[in-house]
């Protein structure tokens, strides 16, 4: 009603309206930025015989189930450009992700804090940790013997991940087009489970076993939503999409494999069409598994079974949130990043315990009994030697938008409360946490499990996890603060109807009887 005022005046007053402005122009309006996507993917499956990560001693690989790739998208809105890129690895430390970001940056122009790099944390994937190489070669003979005795990384592989991350967002650069981009989320609150349980002599355990009678109760929720944004060329194909969605890939099919992202793609390429690029970026799943330990063991499924039901339950619903947005879609979108810097100290053993474990350490034993006892003593070690270069970790939290939708990042494997917490502080209509993303600094747990009625795996010291206990309200307050720092874009609608013209002739009839 207010831009029909000064047409009702120049109607009523046209000669006033003109002498008063002589060179009046009518007023215009912004044009809205042309975005432009693209999507690519890279093969980055492991060789048979490559250590497989996840634990804290060797494990290799003996068969391959499925491959593991490299998949990413480039949003660019008039110029200014965000890369997402999804990875099928448990990890990618912060080295490989500054190399990464430093060759996109040479081939594309994108800037470096604009790339958001996420691992999906499968289990079942090559390695890319948790030792690095040449981590520990200024250490002495023990923490390097321990080293080595522990899982690590392979120099080769790594090379392979970081080309392949940057080659597929060129790839993606290059292919940008104008695509029809559709945001939703749906919900699949089925097949995730918080590990961790509150038992009756007041601690929370990790895993405490299928019908244990001393469980009481879940001691943290989990985040049933799948975020989706959909891209489909002028031909109303799926060029691609993003899906985000929290649960551990510890589904472990027998072999090297994407983990339960395998079966999320399979779905929806099987709706869509196997050049549909699936980019999966892991929510806050720290404490979030498939696992249901109020279940008896009998009834639960493992390994490709499991992938499946949990790859294929929040696949189907990413289907049906693309068939629903469909037909709301649009192809201008603003894209912007920011991102924070924070210092923060990790937790130190005591002299006494360092001590102690280094004499555990010295010799890795044969009985198995003893093993667990070895494990967590050589962990203190390298712990101490970390400590020693670098007391304070710098921890990366990054904001990236796409038009109504905000990514939120931690280099963690960070509990799903704080997901949550985010997701209820953020303006935004579509928020999605990443975890494991640009780096990775272990288990960061809330901070009522560091009190007397926490505990479990998770705040284990250990050379992998070694936070300061008020880390994770740290990186929440960033993320909301940047997030907050940024505009939500409109959500796409639905075209208006054409005017009304007639009814249906086949059924604008009386009963008929006779």
């Amino acid at each position: 009603m207010i831009r029909l005022i000064p047409l009702i005046l120049a109607a009523v007053f046209p000669v006033a309206l003109l002498q008063a402005a002589p060179n009046a122009k009518p007023e215009s309006t912004p044009e809205k930025p042309v975005t432009k996507t693209g999507f690519a993917e890279r093969d980055i499956t492991p060789e048979i015989g490559m250590e497989r990560p996840g634990g804290y001693t060797k494990g290799f690989h003996q068969k391959l189930h499925d491959p593991c790739k490299v998949r990413a998208v480039v949003f660019d809105s008039n110029g200014k450009e965000v890369a997402l890129i999804g990875i099928d690895a448990l990890v990618l430390r912060e080295p490989q992700v500054a190399e990464a970001r430093k060759r996109i940056n040479e081939r594309t122009g994108i800037k470096p804090e604009a790339v958001l790099i996420g691992a999906s944390h499968s289990h079942t994937s090559g390695p890319t940790c948790m030792v690095l190489p040449g981590e520990f070669d200024d250490a002495d003979e023990l923490v390097k013997k321990v080293a080595a005795e522990s899982s690590a990384a392979d120099a080769g592989y790594l090379e392979k991940v970081v080309e392949a991350v940057a080659a597929a967002v060129t790839e993606a650069h290059e292919k940008r087009g104008e695509l029809k981009l559709g945001f939703g989320h749906g919900e699949e609150k089925t097949v995730s489970f918080n590990r961790r349980w509150k038992m009756k002599n007041g601690l929370t355990y990790t895993h405490p076993g299928y019908g244990n009678p001393e469980m009481i109760e879940p001691a943290g929720p989990i985040d049933p939503e799948v975020g989706v944004i959909g891209a489909w060329d002028a031909e109303g194909h799926l060029a691609g999409c993003v899906v985000n969605f929290a649960c551990h890939a510890t589904t472990s099919p027998p072999g090297i494999s994407a983990n339960y992202i395998w079966s999320l793609e399979k779905v929806i390429r099987g709706t869509y069409g196997e050049s549909a690029v699936v980019v999966f970026l892991n929510g806050t799943s720290g404490d979030v598994t498939q696992v249901d330990n109020s279940t008896p063991a009998g009834r639960m499924v493992a390994g490709e079974a499991s992938a499946m039901l949990v790859g294929g339950s929040v696949g189907a619903e990413a289907v049906k949130v693309l068939l629903d947005v469909f037909n709301r879609t649009t192809t201008s979108v603003e894209v912007e990043h920011t991102h924070q810097i924070l210092d923060i100290p990790r937790r130190k053993p005591s002299p006494e315990r360092v001590s102690e474990s280094r004499k555990i350490a010295v010799e890795r034993p044969k009985e198995a009994a003893k093993l667990n006892d070895w494990i967590w003593a050589k962990e203190i070690v390298m712990l101490d030697a970390m400590i020693a270069k670098e007391p304070v970790r710098k921890v990366e939290v990054q904001a990236i938008q796409v038009g109504p939708a905000v990514f939120v990042t931690s280099p963690a494997e960070y509990f799903c409360e704080f997901g949550l917490q985010q997701k209820k502080a953020s303006p935004f209509p579509f928020t999605y946490p990443v975890s494991l993303a640009n780096g990775c600094v272990g288990y960061v747990p809330t901070l009522k499990s560091f009190g007397e009625n926490g505990g479990g795996y998770e705040t284990r010291l250990t050379s992998y996890s070694n936070l300061i206990p008020e880390a994770g309200d740290q990186i929440r307050d960033a993320g909301i603060e940047l997030i907050k720092s940024l505009k939500p874009g409109a959500v796409p609608e639905l075209p208006p109807p054409p005017p009304f013209v007639a009814p249906w002739n086949y059924g604008d009839i009386p009963p008929q009887l006779k």
